[in-house]
């Protein structure tokens, strides 16, 4: 047979005026978060929508024009629109900021960078955590009405596809998404014209085009290389997320940090906060130093300071290895262009990225030294990065150096499944929504009737059943499986009874999160798993990295596992992990599973999820759940001590683990009473919705960004910002004349001192400082008193701050003095010190200098 040439000729249906309004709630991603937005467009044609992916844009391209004639006629169908458009433009009119956001001012524009971005799955520009957790955040930022934009890259191929073969292989494949069918548009400047833009990379120059996605009430720009007039390899900067090596690395970081920068100059857009979401971005620091140089006047270090005063770096990374980092030689071939622009010699641009452990270029060094504001993202995690990033302020304890923590939150309209919409709405009032930070008010969670909470999470339970079973036995029977073993496979997910108790542990499959610490004790588990009165399913799902052997190694263990006779059906892997299949889990399983090697859990947010829709966590007290665990809404395993071996930890966690699985999990769960339901169960599940919903959701951490950070990062910008930079150019040069001051500064103290008060008693207390040309009001003299049984003694102390007398000592010192009556009894301790001070500074001790006496 001869051969012939196939060609596509795509017909597209024209909507019916009635409806034409589908296509604007295609382009705007507040249908990622309002389901009856999806269920509209699924109502047209359910199989259609399956196959594009929930994709509302990709399936109007497609859908047969019949049906949408036969909609537009269709009563019901035009009801459930008129009332999904009532709610969009109820949302969209809204324009008043909500609580503290009207303290911005009318000017003030919020500028969120990152690498990544996840708001559905039918917009695959991100991979996981790090992603979900930016996507959230724009989306609180439109339920804030705050003014906030969001600047990314666009991936033509967002992250891998996973398929699991029969042996465990995890299989990646990747397919390039066709820009006309993702919620996107070309970016416009005022004028109207398309916007592009430009970085400067080794002996060339890559043109950048810029792309726009609606969020609600915000605006996020994406960068594209992929240009005509780019060569091969620079068309493929933006082409894969995470894809390549440290050339492809560092050029899109360049690509998202500079041209990100320059996109918004192009726009017109002028930025008063700028929010680095983890170092990839971290090269805006740069570029913005360079432009305010170049258009301003200013000198390097006075730029240095302007720009640092309204930037933000938060951090995800647990690890130093996990800090992005690139060699000398790289950034001397990437950025000796810069060198004249910012007036610095090779040498002093490299130590903006230098840290005393490495001579490499560390883009979390770059962000500190460029930010005044900078937190981790959980309680635990703020300590670790206080730990990890101390050097940055070598003189100050790492309790109290400017790493500070904002822990992270869920955008609850996206994760919260719809059946507890309206019984929400009848037992808490449909003012619920509007109160997602008041704990107090989700006590009332607690009037939900036992029976019906119990009856919500069983429905859940079975959908996500329909769809692990649908996942599961797609994936059997792709790799040659037959129907009669499927049937074993499935016999305890079965949808129709829903009551078998149901653990999840769906993540990334990476080594530290200890995917296969549950088959550390293999006969301990058959114990378990092994009572039919009391049957229990473990459903796990995740993806690995293409270039992580060791995470592959874990689902090839999970695999190896869950085929054995004894654990088949009671051990379910599924594959391909997405928002979909997420969403479904974190709602239906009755325990979420999370025991990561502490303290390496920066936060986690899948747990959030899980516990906001009634499922209880059974978790490794670290990142988010150290701050959750209230001993009443979940259970808890304490880690042992970091001293010993990752071996012996996993050991003793894992016993824990079997501890509360054989002890407590599974015979509360199944102990039910006459009308068929734990009532103890469901006691701490409501508990557990409860305490989670209102101190877990991206309202309060947007709200909280807001209050710590962006306020007063807004009002230090226009403090330094004022008479073309005047405040910038002084705190610059107050800070190179305590630099060079600093080394000669002595303490002495004047008085002697006493062993031994009465209670009510005072004492006074004199320092002779010596300040090698400082000002008595350059520097802040206190003491620290507590009592000396505490552990923490600098958090536990009461600070008394010593005064300048106006007197000086024969050698020159300046005398300091302070009365204090200390107000406990008992042994107290106490330690006096001197610091740089000048009220302009960000943080009291950003410049990372100390004395102690």
């Amino acid at each position: 047979m001869e051969k012939s040439t196939a060609y596509v000729l795509q017909v597209r249906p024209k909507i019916p005026a009635r409806l034409a309004r589908l296509e604007e709630l295609a382009n705007n991603l507040w249908y990622s978060w309002d389901r009856p937005t999806r269920a509209l467009f699924a109502r047209l044609h359910p199989g259609l929508w399956r196959v594009t992916g929930q994709n509302p844009k990709a399936f109007l391209k497609r859908i047969d024009e019949q049906r949408l004639l036969e909609a537009a006629e269709d009563r019901v169908f035009i009801g459930n629109l008129n009332r999904v458009l009532a709610a969009y433009d109820t949302y969209h009119e809204q324009r008043q900021p909500v609580q503290g956001s009207n303290m911005l001012r009318k000017d003030d524009l919020v500028a969120y960078f990152c690498a990544e971005f996840g708001f559905h799955e039918s917009f695959p520009i991100y991979s996981g955590g790090l992603g979900i957790l930016a996507g959230d955040h724009c989306k609180a930022a439109s339920d804030l009405c705050l003014p906030f934009i969001g600047v990314g890259l666009l991936y033509r191929q967002g992250y891998f596809h996973q398929t699991i073969d029969g042996e465990g292989n995890q299989i990646a494949t990747n397919t390039d998404s066709n820009f006309a069918d993702l919620p996107i548009t070309p970016a416009k400047n005022a004028a109207g014209e398309e916007v592009y833009t430009w970085v400067d990379l080794p002996g060339r120059r890559v043109d950048i085009k810029v792309w726009q996605a609606q969020i609600g009430h915000i605006t996020l720009y994406l960068m594209d290389t992929h240009l005509e007039s780019n060569n091969p390899h620079d068309r493929d900067i933006t082409h894969r997320l995470y894809g390549g090596d440290k050339v492809m690395r560092i050029e899109q970081e360049i690509v998202l940090g500079v041209g990100g920068v320059r996109a918004l100059q192009a726009l017109g857009l002028k930025p008063t906060v700028w929010h680095i979401n983890e170092g990839h971005a971290a090269f805006l620091v740069l570029e913005r130093i360079r432009e305010k140089m170049l258009s301003d006047n200013l000198d390097f270090a006075s730029a240095i300071e302007c720009v640092a005063a309204n930037t933000i770096f938060t951090t995800h990374t647990p690890v130093p290895a996990g800090h992005d980092h690139f060699s000398e030689g790289m950034m001397q071939e990437y950025f000796s262009h810069y060198y004249p622009d910012l007036k610095l010699d090779r040498e002093g641009f490299l130590s903006l990225g230098r840290t005393p452990t490495s001579p490499d270029f560390n883009m979390t060094a770059l962000a500190i030294r460029g930010t005044r504001f900078n937190n981790g993202v959980s309680r635990i995690h703020g300590d670790v990065s206080a730990d990890i990033c101390g050097d940055m302020w070598p003189a100050i304890e790492h309790a109290e150096n400017p790493m500070t923590y904002i822990t992270n939150g869920v955008h609850a309209p996206t994760f919260l499944a719809t059946e507890w919409i309206e019984v929400l709405d009848r037992h808490l009032g449909s003012e619920w929504s509007a109160r997602l930070n008041d704990v107090e008010f989700w006590s009332g969670v607690d009037n939900i009737p036992d029976h019906l909470f119990w009856s919500v999470r069983q429905s859940l339970k079975s959908k996500m059943l329909n769809l692990v079973r649908e996942r599961i036995t797609a994936q059997h029977f792709r790799n040659h499986g037959s129907e009669a073993h499927l049937d074993r496979l499935l016999k305890y997910a079965n949808p129709e009874n829903p009551n078998v108790l149901t653990v999840g542990f769906a993540r990334r499959f990476a080594t530290y999160k200890r995917a296969t610490m549950l088959f550390g004790d293999l006969d301990w588990l058959r114990e378990i798993l092994h009572n039919p009165e009391r049957p229990v399913v473990f459903i796990f799902a995740g993806k690995a990295h293409p270039a992580d052997i060791p995470g592959q190694d874990l689902i090839r263990h999970i695999t190896q596992i869950s085929k054995m006779p004894e654990f088949e059906g009671k051990i379910l892997l599924v594959e391909g992990y997405d928002l979909a299949l997420a969403r479904k889990l974190v709602s239906g399983v009755d325990v979420w599973l999370n025991n990561p090697l502490y303290p390496l859990e920066a936060s986690g947010t899948s747990g959030m999820k899980a516990g906001l829709n009634g499922a209880i966590n059974l978790s490794v007290l670290d990142g988010w759940w150290g701050e959750s665990y209230d001993g009443k809404n979940g259970w808890a395993i304490k880690p042992v001590s970091e001293n010993l071996s990752d071996e012996v930890r996993t050991r003793e966690e894992t016993r824990t683990l079997f501890e509360l699985l054989q002890d407590q999990v599974v015979p509360l769960y199944y102990n039910h009473n006459k009308v068929g339901l734990s009532p103890d169960w469901v006691k701490m599940a409501k508990r557990s919705m409860a305490t989670i919903m209102p101190r877990f959701n991206s309202k309060r951490m947007v709200a909280e960004y807001l209050a710590k950070c962006y306020l007063p990062a807004s009002q230090q910008y226009r403090l330094y910002k004022q008479n073309h930079y005047e405040n910038s150019l002084a705190i610059a040069n107050w800070k190179a004349r305590v630099r060079d001051a600093w080394s000669g500064v002595t303490l002495r103290r004047l008085d002697n001192p006493l062993s031994q008060i009465n209670y009510g008693d005072s004492v006074r207390l004199e320092m002779a400082i010596k300040l090698n040309g400082l000002g008595a009001e350059d520097v802040a003299v206190e003491i620290l008193m507590g009592l000396s049984s505490k552990r923490d003694k600098l958090q536990s102390s009461v600070r008394y701050a010593f005064e300048n007398t106006g007197k000086i000592t024969e050698s020159g010192e300046q005398i300091f003095a302070v009365q204090i009556q200390p107000e406990k009894c008992g042994k107290l301790e106490y330690r006096i010190r001197a610091y740089p001070y000048n009220d302009m500074l960000t943080h009291p001790l950003e410049m990372g200098m100390m004395r102690w006496l």
